[in-house]
This record gives structure tokens, sequence and C-alpha cells, in this order.
């Protein structure tokens, strides 16, 4: 039986969430499916038949680094496999990526928008060598962002030019690709060996489209996501199973993909 696993989710401690999730619904104006505590995503895990969940972390501020690495530690199990986050403006970046590896995490969740920067800027670079050196995987968010203007900071353009530079590096880029940009998705990455998440992503693209860009995919390079809170996980199970993938195919997203990645 396949074991589930979803790439993408998020949560928060449970005061920090009775506030995060009203204030991000208002930002993008958009109604979370979920309050943002883990408890909640454990039983919409359970209601899915998802076995583990990624949870991903986003350090808005450089000071926030530490509470999230202790979070982190605190929720990590066999089920909630948290990504931390760091800061890039942080002056120990560098060093809190490397504790992030020490601690025992197999990644990083980084956002070009929250955390203000673009992502082929020359001050990236030193980061993702290190992320690369301690074999983190990093979850990037790629494309626009509902809540903010759309700049292009994270645009199929710059994912390739980070992947050239830093070809061994662990990329996941995530919402197919790149979010609200899926034409130039399909021109750019689809086919190279990348690794796409799809999340918030399948209810937005007609299925044709998004059935196409799957096969035409390293199989071995697509990843189940959800983006819950933003999205019900058996919704987006259901909207995975409408494209008409083959079972093979279909089992190395749901699950397989995934669990040689964290391993690797």
């Amino acid at each position: 039986m396949t074991c589930i696993i979803d790439f993408h989710t998020h949560a928060f401690p449970d005061l920090v969430a009775a506030q995060a999730i009203p204030a991000l619904e208002e930002a993008g104006k958009v109604t979370a499916c979920l309050d943002g505590r883990i408890e909640s995503l454990l039983v919409s895990m359970n209601e899915a038949g998802i076995e583990k969940s990624v949870l991903c972390s986003i350090a808005t501020r450089p000071e926030q680094f530490t509470s999230i690495l202790s979070w982190s530690e605190s929720i990590r199990s066999e089920r909630i496999i948290p990504f931390p986050s760091f800061h890039p403006d942080a002056p120990e970046a560098l060093e809190q990526i490397s504790a992030i590896k020490k601690a025992g995490f197999s990644g990083i969740k980084m956002h070009p928008y929250y955390q203000k920067f673009v992502l082929d800027e020359e001050r990236m670079w030193p980061l993702y060598e290190r992320i690369t050196a301690e074999g983190l995987i990093l979850v990037m968010h790629t494309g626009f962002d509902i809540g903010f203007p759309r700049e292009r900071i994270a645009d199929p353009l710059k994912i390739v030019t980070v992947v050239d530079r830093v070809p061994e590096l662990k990329f996941v880029a995530t919402h197919f690709g790149a979010w609200d940009l899926w034409d130039e998705v399909d021109d750019m990455l689809i086919g190279r060996p990348l690794y796409l998440d799809l999340s918030y992503a399948l209810h937005l693209l007609p299925k044709a489209k998004a059935k196409a860009m799957a096969l035409a995919h390293p199989e071995g390079y697509l990843l189940f996501g959800t983006d819950s809170p933003w999205a019900r996980q058996r919704e987006v199970m259901a909207q995975l199973s409408e494209l008409g993938l083959d079972v093979r195919l279909e089992t190395k997203i749901l699950g397989e993909n995934a669990a040689r990645l964290l391993s690797s």
C-alpha cells in the first residue's frame, strides 16, 4: 500500500494560528480550510488517508529562527516532518542553515515574497551553496503569490538560473513549478530533472493541461502537495485522481518520490 506523503503543508503554534490564519485570509482574500493547528492537520491527514506531511515554516524576520527551530523540534514525529526556515537577512544565516542540518531536519522552506528576496540575486548564492553542502532539501515558493503584487521575483527563468548554477541543490519548485505562470513552466521547466510539487495548482489548471505537464515531466520528480490549510487534502487527492494518470505514476507522485527524496 502506498505511503502517501503531502510535501507541502503549513501549521503554527496554537496561539500563533489564532492570529495568523485570519491575517493571511485577509491578505490573500482566501478562506482557510483548517484553523492552522497541528491537531487539525492530523485530523485532515486521517480523513484523507495521508500518512506523513512535510510542514513548511517561513521565517518572516531574522529573529524568528530560534523559535521556529525549537517549535519544529517539538512537533517532529513519525507523521509530521518539519522543514524549518531561516531569514536571508540574518547575519548568521549560513550558521543557521548548518544548525538546521545538525538538528536532524531534512529540509528548509523559503519564500521570496515574505522574506523579501529575488530568487537569483547575488546574496542568495552562498546560501544555496551551504544548503547544498549540508545535503538539505530546499522547498521554495515559486511563481506569483496570491497575497502580494505580481512582481517577477520567483519566475521560471530565475528558477532555471538557480538550478543551472547550483545543479546539486535539491530544489523543490512549488505550485507545479511556478504559481500562475504555468505556460512558462511548460516552456522552461517541464522535462528538466527538477522537483515540482503540485500544491495549490490542480484546481486552477485545466485537467488536460495538468495531465500533459505531468506526463511530460520526469516521473521521479513530481511530488504530491496540498498547501493545507489553503486547500483540503482529500480534495487535492481527488483532483490528482481525476487527471487519469496510470497507477504506477500516481503511486510515485503520492509518496514514492517524496520518500526517496527525504531519504537522499
